[in-house]
């Protein structure tokens, strides 16, 4: 029997996903509100962190180079505002945390890529309409008998 912090963790968490790791270049969709509208921004830049992978409090930190300075950004994975996050590179680290990162320009922040196949990583299975339609076939069935 859950705990009822574990339910209310359950019930807040996204059903799916994408699997993200230190070293990946990622393009993370949010969705911006000002005012009365609403759009989506796309940032796009490499992981150096990520903070609590099974939990719905999971985070990374995205890092990137705008105008000569260096961004960065945490986005909570299972926040509403957070649409959509693809993975377009995958690197080869040793670490969780790249802070040293922050420390290299040009050439020097170059990080050896690895092969990795980006259809199957970003393509992200829900598990809710498998349910529906499962639920949807037995009421069918039952309807026809």
């Amino acid at each position: 029997m859950q705990s009822v912090i574990q339910q209310i963790n359950e019930q807040f968490k996204k059903h799916a996903v994408v699997n993200v790791k230190s070293g990946d270049t990622v393009k993370v969709h949010q969705k911006i509100r000002e005012g009365a509208k609403e759009r989506v921004q796309i940032f796009q830049g490499l992981v150096i962190r990520t903070d609590r992978k099974g939990s719905h409090t999971s985070r990374i930190t995205v890092r990137r180079i705008a105008s000569g300075i260096g961004v960065e950004k945490s986005f909570l994975l299972n926040s509403p505002s957070v649409i959509k996050i693809e993975v377009t590179k995958r690197s080869a680290v040793r670490r969780n945390y790249l802070s040293y990162m922050r420390n290299r320009t040009g050439k020097a922040a170059r990080l050896s890529g690895k092969d990795f196949d980006s259809a199957a990583v970003n393509t992200v299975a829900e598990k809710e309409p498998e349910v529906e339609s499962e639920k949807v076939e037995a009421t069918t069935s039952t309807e026809t008998e």
